[in-house]
């Protein structure tokens, strides 16, 4: 903007008359100014409130849709420190007899001291130190197999550092396999252990002058040789075999820990597990409830004029801080939208649903049958109206004191417990997924029009700078007209000065 220097001949302040004179182009830029701005926060406040929709759509509500997750099992052992159990969807409800008979271990040998001379060997010691004049070679076979073989050749000149690299990079012919060596110079000795249990992982030594040199023996004098070997148990009778620890029987995977017998293993429906998955569907929703009702209730945002630059100027920054947020909570107040995607959802959650009993019988549920419900209408607070309590849940203060249906429900008809809950999930998705289609003026998965949103997003940068141009225009003008009125004010000074002149000469 050009630097304008008025007044110099009239004395009038046409800065502030022009300023008055344009006010209403001013005011027309400012509102649409404070409309995108106000527009900006809606948009925050729906992509946050999305955020949560989605979350709880793909979440708890998508899980809870199938019967999987109603498939809860455990299993208890009767000698937890000799067991550890987990317990798979396939495994079926039984009292098991385990008997631990072998473990699984590691093959390992605690070599030779090897001497080089009469001394204890150190790592700088080459192979003509040891004995080993033209050199040698190393052989380790691997899971008895005898064409399985590492096999590492030593120089003469080569240390023992040099040799112990060797062994830790070199891979057995067939099967790729590669074993643990270190060389221990405080005692003079090499050890070797297999990188996992079990007999097909375990090695054997294949006797050359080079291993003898080096130490390599098994269970001569000074040495010892623990062989790798696999794992047994004995289920109700029948022996199972594995190289590892673990064994994968029946939709149990059963870690071996100590040898043991007699050991009761029990399956049967985790009642807690599936409690929890409920009470994680309940509270997914509710806080979702409770989200739309605060958002809804809220006091209007047109109750709040945005603030002008001048009354910010005269306020703290925490008043402006909480001027605006009364203006950013009330945004979505009495939406239609959001009261549309509540009532939808409560409609499922009062809905009832036909399940079969475990006496064969069908009955029609409600999610009061199994102890939860809302709360009171007149002991509540507005914004938690349609929020769900479990009777008896520890972690609700409102409903801890009530007798508990829902587990004992689990625990004598959990087939009815699930197709109801699994119902109740579907109808629900399928609702949000409805609210959540693609549109003209909205994305897919998007419970607001956010196309739309964005359309008058622009909308607002073409009205802003059409408002600005305006104001700009208009302030021009009656520059021009000042100007004009100051230069003729100008020459009738010039003149007045001369014909004074004129007089007094």
């Amino acid at each position: 903007m050009p630097i304008r220097i008025t007044g110099m001949n009239s004395g009038l302040d046409t800065e502030s008359i022009i300023t008055a004179l344009t006010q209403r182009h001013q005011d027309r830029l400012d509102t649409a100014k404070n409309d995108q701005k106000k527009l900006t926060w809606k948009q925050d406040k729906w992509k946050d409130l999305n955020k949560k929709v989605v979350s709880f759509y793909n979440g708890a509500l998508s899980s809870m849709r199938f019967s999987t997750a109603y498939s809860k099992k455990i299993t208890t052992a009767s000698n937890s420190n000799a067991v550890s159990v987990v317990t798979g969807d396939a495994a079926m409800d039984s009292t098991q007899t385990l008997d631990i008979t072998r473990l699984a271990k590691s093959a390992y040998l605690t070599g030779q001291e090897v001497k080089a001379g009469a001394e204890k060997a150190k790592a700088s010691n080459t192979m003509a130190d040891l004995g080993l004049e033209n050199g040698g070679t190393l052989k380790f076979s691997i899971g008895g197999d005898s064409e399985d073989v590492i096999e590492v050749n030593v120089g003469a000149d080569e240390n023992i550092s040099s040799v112990l690299s060797k062994l830790k990079g070199a891979k057995s012919s067939k099967t790729d396999t590669s074993l643990n060596f270190n060389f221990d110079e405080n005692n003079g000795r090499f050890f070797v252990s297999s990188k996992t249990a079990g007999a097909a992982a375990s090695f054997d030594l294949v006797e050359t002058e080079a291993m003898n040199a080096l130490g390599f023996a098994k269970n001569t004098e000074g040495s010892n040789y623990i062989a790798g070997s696999s794992a047994m148990i004995k289920l109700n009778g029948v022996e199972y075999e594995s190289e590892s620890n673990t064994f994968n029987i029946n939709g149990l995977t059963i870690t071996a820990n100590e040898v043991a017998s007699g050991i009761t293993l029990t399956t049967k429906q985790d009642a807690s597990g599936i409690y929890d998955n409920i009470k994680k569907l309940v509270k997914e929703y509710s806080d979702l409830m409770k989200e739309f009702s605060t958002l809804y209730n809220a006091d209007s945002a047109r109750k709040y004029n945005m603030l002008t630059d001048d009354q910010k100027e005269a306020m703290k920054d925490d008043e402006v801080e909480e001027w605006e947020k009364k203006i950013k909570d009330g945004l979505l107040s009495k939406d239609e939208t959001i009261g549309s995607l509540r009532d939808a959802l409560k409609s499922v959650a009062l809905k009832g649903f036909e399940v079969t009993l475990a006496d064969g019988t069908k009955k029609s549920l409600t999610l009061a049958s199994f102890g939860i419900s809302t709360g009171s209408y007149f002991n509540t607070s507005k914004d938690e109206r349609d929020m769900l309590h479990i009777d008896g849940d520890p972690d609700d203060s409102a409903t801890s004191g009530n007798t508990d249906l829902l587990k004992p429900f689990i625990s004598s008809d959990p087939n009815a417990v699930t197709e109801f809950f699994t119902q109740l999930s579907k109808e629900m998705y399928t609702s949000l997924t409805n609210l959540m289609k693609g549109s003209e003026f909205s994305s897919a998965y998007t419970v607001y029009e956010d196309k739309l949103m964005a359309s008058q997003y622009s909308s607002y940068n073409t009205k802003i700078a059409n408002a600005q141009k305006a104001l700009e225009a208009a302030q021009d003008k009656y520059y021009k007209k000042f100007s004009v009125m100051e230069s003729t004010l100008s020459k009738i000074n010039s003149n007045s000065s001369s014909f004074s002149s004129f007089f007094g000469g």
